[in-house]
């Protein structure tokens, strides 16, 4: 006997929602198919190990089909299967006195609310209407003695339901359910794009999926597994299998917690040198080994986004359409227990092997240095194996360095200053006149080190740090027995004077400075703070350091007055004084890397010519 009815009272609305507002991204209903033939699967072999279903299971593969000159798509299971009593409960009765009230539920900001819908409605099945202009359930449940039952739905709120027999039945318990392709879904009939989908949502399920007589799917992932039962090997193959052309992985963090939420998943540190190589999208959040998404930014803290992997969690709340993650206490906890165990993980490998942590720096000291500066929790734990490295490259903790140069980088109000070069080639002059006081100095080049030192500064007691070219180096780290001029005050200010007018720019203001006469004749400095506002500012410093990097360069030059070129500007006559004094400002634009073009060329010409004049 047949049966007419409606799938709803006050429902009239709910297809135009589901195909549009809820899922705009149409082909997951092809996920959604899977999924619910794996659960009806799933639900048998739960009954079977209960003792409450003892006939043969048989295989239990989930298969789907495609006829393109029938236009028809089948999903079909051998699991629970459904009597005609069981469809009209689970799949014609969509609890919601409207639609006007289902948008509103859907809106809610109660994460909770939403993430029940999908699960609690059974909404996962009718997104086949997406791309369907009829529907059919051929479903014979596993309960012995019942017919098949045969649903029909043209995508309006109109259903016809049969309980069938003879030659049109089911042989054997199980789902099929048939798509008739709409005309406006062509797309759908082609297997290539339909095994791309099945390869992108499905490839984990933990029942066989087989499509056109070809198992797309691994039902058992490493991460199901216990760290005890895997060896290197397999999760450096489970990582070139998600990530084919990538160098192999530093290492990786094997997830598994059931309390006080179930998570599982296996995180990779790979190697990305000293770009900052926001290759984000890396991590892929499945839900009972579905693929959802690989937006996991409020699952995966900030700077962990760098990482590649797997997380694996039933307990995070998904909006409607399962594409998007909600924010909530749970994912708070998943967040902050992902920071923990990679903090810990770093931890154990500084302990057991301080050399090979040390040989993985260039690669993992981007992620450290992210962490410390985004998240205060992972800051007190990477504190105590966060590394610099010197300009001869021997690493040092934090504390370890400061103890290494407290004794003799204390200038006179007992400030340890740390020196260091962003650039150890281009700044060269300065590393080696820092060198020769016996000063030690640090590489700080990398992408996120001028916010790092930043953040040093404020965390280190009585520390301060300076890059080795901001001042000349007596003044870099001051101590009381700096040498005095030799110089009168009138001497000063004739030596000044020739020096401006030999420079002519309003933006280099010279100083005469009692200097080592070892030190160079002119040094030329930017201010610590400006060349420090204008380093963050080129990465993302952002707010009020904007207008540093763009206002002009102010430098000073530091005349050294116990130089013996001073003494000879100040004996020459006429222009030969001046030109003396170009030479030697030309000297240390040169040793900046800051003379080029026309003057340049000048300089040249005017050191043939002193060569010349012997």
């Amino acid at each position: 006997m047949q049966e007419k009815g409606s799938i709803s009272i006050h429902t009239e609305n709910i297809f135009p929602i589901i195909k549009k507002f809820l899922y705009s991204d149409h082909e997951i209903f092809l996920r959604e198919l899977v999924s619910n033939a794996v659960d009806a699967t799933q639900k048998l072999q739960s009954l079977a190990r209960q003792g409450e279903f003892k006939g043969e299971l048989g295989e239990l593969k989930v298969r789907v089909t495609v006829d393109k000159e029938a236009r028809k798509i089948t999903v079909s299971d051998h699991g629970l299967g459904m009597s005609a009593e069981e469809i009209k409960k689970y799949i014609n009765q969509i609890a919601f006195s409207g639609a006007t009230e289902f948008v509103e539920k859907y809106k809610e900001t109660d994460a909770q609310a939403k993430d029940q819908i999908i699960g609690q409605f059974g909404l996962g099945f009718y997104s086949a209407f997406m791309v369907a202009k009829e529907v059919e359930i051929w479903s014979k449940s596993h309960q012995e003695g019942t017919p098949t039952a045969h649903w029909t739905c043209d995508g309006s709120t109109e259903f016809t339901l049969e309980e069938t027999e003879g030659e049109h039945a089911k042989a054997e318990r199980g789902t099929d359910v048939v798509l008739h392709v709409a005309d406006d879904s062509d797309e759908f009939l082609e297997e290539a794009r339909l095994k791309g989908i099945l390869t992108k949502y499905c490839k984990f399920l933990p029942v066989e999926i087989e499509f056109e007589g070809e198992v797309i799917n691994q039902t058992k992932p490493i991460w199901t597994k216990q760290p005890a039962e895997l060896t290197d090997e397999d999760y450096v193959n489970f990582y070139q299998e998600l990530y084919p052309f990538s160098e192999p992985p530093l290492f990786w963090i094997h997830l598994n917690v059931d309390y006080p939420f179930n998570l599982t998943g296996i995180l990779y540190f790979p190697k990305v040198k000293d770009e900052l190589q926001l290759q984000r999208n890396k991590i892929q959040l499945y839900s009972r080994q579905v693929f959802i998404t690989d937006e996991v930014k409020d699952v995966v803290p900030e700077f962990l986004m760098l990482l590649h992997g797997v997380i694996d969690s039933p307990d995070i709340p998904l909006n409607v359409s399962r594409s998007f993650l909600q924010a909530d206490g749970a994912v708070r906890k998943i967040n902050q227990y992902i920071t923990k165990k990679v903090a810990d993980k770093l931890a154990e490998l500084f302990r057991k092997d301080r050399e090979g942590y040390e040989q993985k720096w260039s690669d993992i000291g981007l992620f450290v240095k992210y962490g410390m500066l985004s998240d205060e929790k992972f800051y007190e734990k990477a504190k105590d194996f966060v590394l610099v490295q010197n300009v001869a490259g021997k690493a040092f903790t934090l504390p370890e360095y400061q103890e290494f140069v407290q004794a003799n980088q204390q200038d006179k109000s007992e400030q340890t200053v740390v020196l260091y070069t962003t650039d150890a080639e281009a700044q060269h002059s300065f590393v080696q006149a820092a060198q020769d006081r016996g000063y030690d100095v640090l590489d700080l080049s990398g992408p996120l080190d001028s916010h790092f030192i930043g953040q040093m500064e404020q965390k280190l007691e009585k520390t301060t740090f300076k890059r080795v070219d901001a001042d000349t180096v007596g003044k870099l780290i001051e101590k009381d027995d700096a040498p005095e001029s030799v110089l009168s005050d009138d001497d000063k200010t004739r030596l000044t004077d020739v020096f401006k007018q030999a420079i002519s720019n309003e933006q280099m203001h010279v100083q005469v400075e009692a200097l080592s006469p070892q030190d160079a004749p002119v040094v030329i400095t930017l201010p610590e703070f400006m060349r420090r506002m204008k380093d963050m500012q080129r990465t993302g410093g952002g707010g009020g350091m904007q207008m540093f990097g763009s206002l002009p360069d102010s430098y000073t030059v530091s005349v050294n007055a116990n130089h013996p070129i001073t003494q000879r500007v100040l004996g020459a006559e006429g222009e030969e004084g001046g030109k003396l004094a170009r030479q030697a400002f030309d000297l240390a634009l040169l040793a900046q890397g800051m003379l080029k073009g026309e003057a340049l060329t000048a300089f040249v010409k005017r050191s043939a010519d002193l060569l010349a004049a012997g």
